[in-house]
């Protein structure tokens, strides 16, 4: 059986803390780069004397640029990342899937990063380090809810297992 979903990792032993996608700010020059070569088309198209051949190569690149920003757009939308009580992981890729995971045993050193945009916007650039070896999974940039995430992953590698002060992870029990 194929895993698409990312939650097929997980193992039974495994608590789910949070499931985000990338943020929304990572599709922006995507988006304004397309927006640009559209108007330049039609641009083109307006002022180039009109012939089938040049209609024709104006509608085909328009739609080659189109296509490009869907599976941009597509592979946003399947990646995503998780946190669980044993690990963090990753997933993407429409066509080759890849899932990239680092145990949090492993994780030596936390770096948050937030530009002032990030800071506007919402989302920030999350370094995750092992004991001097570079993993699959060391740099998440446009992390949504930067602040919580960096708590939450805090609390769960180096802090006490029954104090939480984020909302993402669950209160103790008592």
């Amino acid at each position: 059986m194929i895993a698409l979903d990312i939650d097929d990792y997980i193992l039974p032993t495994e608590r789910r803390i949070l499931r985000v996608r990338g943020h929304w700010a990572l599709l922006v020059k995507d988006i304004l780069e397309s927006a640009l070569a559209i108007a330049l088309l039609m641009a083109l198209d307006a002022y180039l004397p009109s012939s089938q051949v040049i209609d024709t190569l104006t509608w085909y690149a328009g739609l080659v640029v189109t296509l490009r920003l869907t599976i941009l757009v597509l592979d946003w939308w399947i990646e995503r990342i998780v946190i669980t009580d044993k690990r963090v992981m990753m997933s993407t890729g429409i066509i080759t899937h890849r899932v990239a995971m680092m145990p949090l045993r492993k994780v030596t050193d936390l770096t948050f990063q937030q530009t002032v945009i990030g800071r506007t916007l919402g989302y920030g650039t999350m370094v995750v380090e092992s004991a001097g070896q570079i993993q699959g999974l060391n740099r998440i940039e446009y992390m949504p809810q930067p602040d919580e995430i960096y708590e939450a992953l805090t609390e769960m590698i180096f802090g006490e297992k029954k104090q939480t002060r984020s909302h993402l992870l669950p209160k103790p029990r008592r």
